[in-house]
């Protein structure tokens, strides 16, 4: 298992089914994660590494703020994008000051291939500054929206990256109050799924592999 300390200095990650009032989950969702750690490692199939197991904690309470912006949508194809009814003001919830622990573990992950990197092998590539050249990557690296660029990624270290603050991590459990998804349909909602988890306190602590929600589209294997 591989843990991680992101920083974003602002960043939003939008619950579902948040419609005119764009609110914010506490912390990035797995499936967030997940395709954060893909654009760390060049991946751009985002079906490369179904299987693996990550999730978020959140160090320290970030600040909420809510901000009035134009959004897209796509009401009618004839406007043009951005045009007319394909456009509008909503307001949006943002955090600032987001610090995050990370956990990722591959020994779940789909391999069709024993010689083929699995997800955490690649992130702990991209991690070495000797083996950068290995990873291709292009454009910003962001946790969420395009515009919320991530300022650090790196090891964790417990004794300087959380130093004493709260932390709060969230894992998988079966009767959790908060689910969140852990892969998204972005074309509709049928193909979205979803994991039941709840917010825990933690010292840093690795957590237990089966707490990792999993990364599951609708064709693979649902994990007891």
């Amino acid at each position: 298992m591989l843990g991680l300390y992101v920083s974003v200095p602002i960043a939003s990650f939008r619950r579902g089914a948040a419609r005119e009032f764009w609110e914010t989950y506490p912390l990035p969702p797995p499936s967030t994660v997940y395709g954060f750690l893909l654009s760390f490692v060049g991946e751009t199939d985002r079906h490369r590494h179904v299987g693996a197991r990550c999730t978020a904690g959140l160090i320290g309470e970030p600040e909420t703020s809510t901000v009035l912006r134009q959004f897209w949508r796509m009401k009618e194809a004839k406007a043009g994008i951005g045009r007319g009814v394909n456009v509008r003001p909503d307001f949006q919830q943002i955090l600032s000051d987001v610090r995050l622990v990370v956990w990722l573990d591959s020994s779940d992950e789909d391999q069709g291939d024993a010689a083929t990197l699995t997800l955490e092998q690649r992130v702990q590539i991209a991690l070495n500054p000797k083996e950068r050249g290995v990873v291709s990557g292009f454009g910003g690296l962001c946790l969420g929206e395009s515009t919320h660029l991530v300022d650090e990624v790196s090891r964790l270290v417990v004794e300087s990256h959380i130093s004493g603050e709260p932390l709060q991590m969230y894992l998988a459990e079966g009767t959790g109050n908060l689910p969140l998804p852990v892969w998204v349909d972005h074309v509709g909602s049928i193909g979205t799924r979803y994991v039941n988890g709840r917010l825990v306190k933690s010292d840093g602590s690795p957590p237990d592999v089966d707490q990792l929600p999993r990364i599951e589209t609708t064709e693979s294997v649902v994990s007891k």
